[in-house]
């Protein structure tokens, strides 16, 4: 790699000065919507939406800081990368304080809180849902695969796609899977992703457990996708789907409990 000039360095602040510049103009806004929620609790649940897409436009305008560093300097910006990384969990947070990130629950346990948010349209659900999940995609590639967080990003999606089931709007799946309900695409395509994504976090859990940190709870938890799936897939009429999830639930609860055991075992030889 050729050294790094500082022409090279002054030609690369200037073509990401006005990425930077709405980096900057986002983080005051988000100060300036933190500090109405102070005085002012009410309607939260829309000003939380409204933060949470911020923190994904943040994010993207780190990205693309990123990206031009690796053109024109040859490397990546650590420094943007990290930042966009944080901006995808504030994101994620705000997003879970208006729908909670409960994952093998039943709707009734945070049905008040989807309630909060009706006005927020089906088709406007899945768009978040679907950038928030490109948005994740663009973070993971920019940083590789030999990164130290790639088992971070575990967690990160899981979260995501319990986001993604907690702002459904189960109460009214049922109708808005009629194709003559004006919300029958979004409704459709959102649920499609949705079971795609729990599936993907009780498989990449499963696969940290097996390959990384050999946690109970890691484990535990890729079952509780599992469950989580279920329980849509029989809210949704999906019987045959849900039986398949079940037993493939009841042959990881085997094997939790059959290495539980063999350590316990082995502690106590020990």
């Amino acid at each position: 790699m050729s050294k790094v000039t500082s022409e090279d360095r002054n030609a690369y602040l200037e073509k990401s000065k006005r990425f930077k510049e709405a980096v900057d103009a986002i983080l005051l806004r988000e100060k300036s919507i933190l500090g109405v929620l102070e005085k002012d609790p009410n309607g939260a649940a829309y000003k939380k939406l409204i933060l949470a897409d911020e923190m994904l436009n943040l994010s993207s305008n780190l990205i693309v800081m990123n990206g031009i560093s690796a053109a024109m300097l040859g490397g990546r910006n650590e420094d943007a990368l990290n930042e966009a990384r944080k901006a995808l969990y504030k994101s994620v947070i705000y997003l879970e304080e208006i729908v909670t990130g409960l994952v093998d629950a039943p709707f009734s346990d945070y049905e008040d809180k989807v309630a909060e948010i009706s006005a927020f349209d089906a088709a406007r659900r899945y768009a978040l849902v679907r950038k928030l999940g490109l948005a994740i995609r663009l973070v993971e590639d920019a940083y590789g695969d030999n990164t130290k967080w790639k088992w971070s990003f575990v967690e990160l999606e899981a979260r995501f796609a319990a986001i993604s089931k907690n702002i459904f709007d189960l109460k009214n799946a049922v109708v808005n899977l009629d194709p003559r309900s004006p919300d029958y695409e979004a409704t459709v395509y959102h649920l499609r992703t949705m079971k795609k994504l729990l599936m993907q976090a009780a498989d990449r859990y499963r696969e940290k457990y097996e390959l990384s940190t050999n946690r109970i709870d890691d484990f535990k938890q890729a079952i509780a996708f599992l469950g989580a799936l279920k329980r849509i897939h029989i809210l949704v009429g999906d019987r045959e789907e849900a039986e398949t999830v079940k037993k493939k639930a009841e042959i990881w609860a085997t094997k939790l409990e059959s290495d539980h055991r063999k350590r316990e075992d082995s502690s106590k030889k020990a």
